[in-house]
């Protein structure tokens, strides 16, 4: 009898594996080798996030200026508006128009060279009437000018018909005109000038049936634009 308490084992004919030596052993070179690249690493890294980070504090600073430097358009508003002789059936041989408007320079820093300016109005986009109005001046920032001007005589032209038309839309509740402001502005930061901008304001504006302006446009801002 065989006894059944040993397991059998085979031995399989072969060569056998020989053991792979490590290498645990480095020369001082390397180690020398090794620390310098991770030194190198390290300030290239430092180098790269100070970079960045004055980039950054740059571009924080310069955003900054531009927005505090950066120019407003001047603010117009009209004020008054006036057609006096406008219940008259024939007002216009004697015919009136008296506007203000006030031009207000809301920046901060930054001044307004305005080169002259000159207004005009228009009824049913046709022009009725123009004249100079300011001679060339500076507005300071912060700074509110009022600008009056009235047109009569040679300076509005209103024939019996045009006149007629008024009195068809008076008889509606309103006559409707259009008061446009023209400018050549530059702006001044310090001692730095801008270059020169053609202005336009344009206020649309309303008269009852006794000539004066309308509630619905007393304080209306006036739209600006450049050309």
């Amino acid at each position: 009898m065989h006894n059944n308490d040993h397991i059998p084992v085979h031995h399989v004919q072969g060569s056998n594996p020989k053991p792979v030596k490590l290498n645990r052993h480095h020369t001082m070179r390397y180690y020398v080798h090794r620390v310098h690249e991770s030194l190198t690493t390290r300030v290239s890294k430092m180098i790269c996030a100070t970079f960045l980070g004055l980039l950054f504090i740059v571009g924080l600073i310069t955003f900054i200026l531009w927005l505090s430097l950066r120019p407003h358009r001047p603010r117009f508003h009209i004020q008054e508006f006036n057609l006096p002789g406008l219940t008259q059936n024939s007002g216009f041989e004697n015919a009136v128009i008296t506007f203000k408007v006030s031009a207000r320079n809301s920046n901060q820093n930054i001044g307004v060279y305005y080169e002259s300016m000159d207004g005009a109005v228009y009824y049913r986009d046709q022009k009725i009437g123009s004249k100079p109005l300011l001679y060339p001046f500076y507005q300071q920032p912060k700074n509110t000018t009022e600008v009056d001007g009235d047109l009569s005589g040679a300076t509005l032209t209103v024939s019996s018909q045009r006149w007629s038309e008024f009195q068809s839309d008076r008889a509606d509740g309103s006559v409707v005109f259009r008061l446009e402001l023209t400018s050549v502005i530059r702006f001044k930061i310090s001692t730095w000038d801008s270059k020169r901008h053609t202005m336009h304001a344009n206020c649309n504006v309303g008269v009852g049936p006794d000539g004066s302006l309308l509630t619905l446009y007393k304080d209306k801002r006036c739209p600006v634009y450049f050309s």
